[in-house]
């Protein structure tokens, strides 16, 4: 038998050493994926930055000075209004009227409206903000060459009128209201499909389901398939389901309160809906799984029955888990694009969602149609919605952490 010998002392400290450089090395590696991923995400939002502020070179088709002797920024609501009815033509000023009474807009409204509508701003040149930032001499030495008649600004596309205004065919008036509300339908109804329906097949599958039932094995390696199937596959499944065989039902036509075709807020959350299913069912999942086994064991040992069991012990150890999970599901479904886009979202509408039977859009669909006009300022404002978006996503992200660590410090 071969006798065991320690290592000489400086074969030791070379063992030592050589261990202590590999730790580096991969320490270093691990650091500069991280690295690479935070420099990839700042430059992503920069980018996004840089084309929602800059300055902008625009024209008036019409002198403001024609219209009032005092700058149109101290014009009363009063003013704004005859001027608005002396300039407008009378179809057009009716037809304003009628979606909305002139007298009960406010002023805000009614400056927009004499802008847009009789000085007609048109957007000649928009700058970056880096170049807006670094080099204004020579932007307005541009300027004064090409456009001698513009006006200089800078300008913050992100602006809380931003928010509250809904489309527009000019993206200086244009806003995501109309977007928001669609996308925040959506994301709600899809909540109420998934989240119980998810979080009760996940319960079956890994408390009441055995773990050789080749049934249950069926079902969970197709749900793991699932979740890896591209988000178009579900636009294609909600326009043959939702859209066309259950018409009567998204439409609202049994209930006779709509005139749309199935294409409606109604669908696109059920596609949605089905769209995040397999990811709630598999985090639900994991969420159980970690519920020590324990649990269930001191449940039983007082008399519990399993129902009662789940109920009582394992869905509250598991209720973060579950939230974080479906939250974040949930952030993937406000995001997508393709689905909506095969369901029917519209492009260009201008009035809010009321009902889950109305047309709709949402944030993802308005930054396409922006990004897709050739015109500068349509970009900016692109770049404004994806800013609009991405909070939207942080806050969804920040409510799951926040609802993570309430639920975890009352178990």
């Amino acid at each position: 038998m071969a006798r065991f010998s320690y290592p000489e002392q400086n074969d030791l400290e070379r063992f030592i050493a050589w261990r202590y450089r590999k730790a580096w090395v991969w320490e270093m590696v691990f650091f500069s994926a991280l690295l690479i991923a935070i420099i990839s995400l700042s430059a992503l939002f920069l980018s996004v930055i840089d084309d929602a502020f800059g300055y902008v070179a625009y024209e008036y088709k019409k002198d403001p000075a024609q219209l009032s002797e005092k700058p149109l920024e101290e014009l009363t609501q009063e003013e704004l209004l005859a001027i608005l009815q002396s300039n407008l033509s009378r179809g057009a000023y009716n037809k304003l009227n009628n979606e909305k009474p002139m007298e009960t807009r406010s002023r805000d409204e009614l400056f927009n409206l004499v802008v847009e509508r009789i000085l007609q701003i048109k957007t000649r040149q928009t700058y970056t903000l880096w170049r807006s930032l670094t080099d204004r001499a020579g932007i307005e030495a541009e300027v004064k060459e090409l456009y001698p008649d513009a006006k200089l600004e800078f300008r913050a596309w992100l602006t809380p009128r931003f928010l509250v205004t809904p489309q527009s065919s000019r993206a200086e008036f244009a806003g995501v209201r109309t977007a928001i509300f669609g996308s925040l339908w959506i994301v709600a109804i899809a909540m109420l499909v998934s989240m119980p329906t998810g979080v009760g097949a996940a319960v079956y599958l890994q408390e009441y389901a055995s773990k050789t039932n080749i049934v249950a094995r069926i079902i969970q390696t197709n749900i793991n398939n699932l979740a890896g199937v591209p988000s178009i596959v579900y636009g294609m499944l909600g326009l043959a389901i939702f859209v066309r065989t259950f018409e009567p039902l998204t439409s609202g036509a049994m209930f006779g309160v709509t005139d749309s075709n199935g294409r409606t807020v109604l669908s696109a959350g059920l596609t949605m809906g089905i769209l995040v299913l397999p990811l709630v069912i598999i985090n639900a999942q994991e969420a159980i799984k970690a519920v020590p086994d324990s649990i269930r064991q001191a449940a039983y040992g007082v008399g519990a029955t399993r129902w009662q069991m789940v109920w009582h012990h394992v869905l509250p150890a598991a209720l973060p888990g579950i939230l974080t999970g479906s939250i974040l599901a949930m952030s993937r479904a406000i995001g997508e694009t393709a689905p909506l886009i095969i369901v029917g979202a519209s492009t260009f509408i201008t009035f809010d969602p009321n009902s889950p039977f109305t047309k709709f859009t949402a944030l993802p669909i308005q930054i396409y149609q922006w990004t897709s006009r050739a015109q500068g300022e349509f970009h900016a404002i692109a770049a404004a919605g994806i800013l609009v978006l991405a909070g939207i996503l942080l806050m969804l992200n920040a409510t799951a952490i926040i609802l993570r660590n309430r639920f975890q410090r009352r178990w």
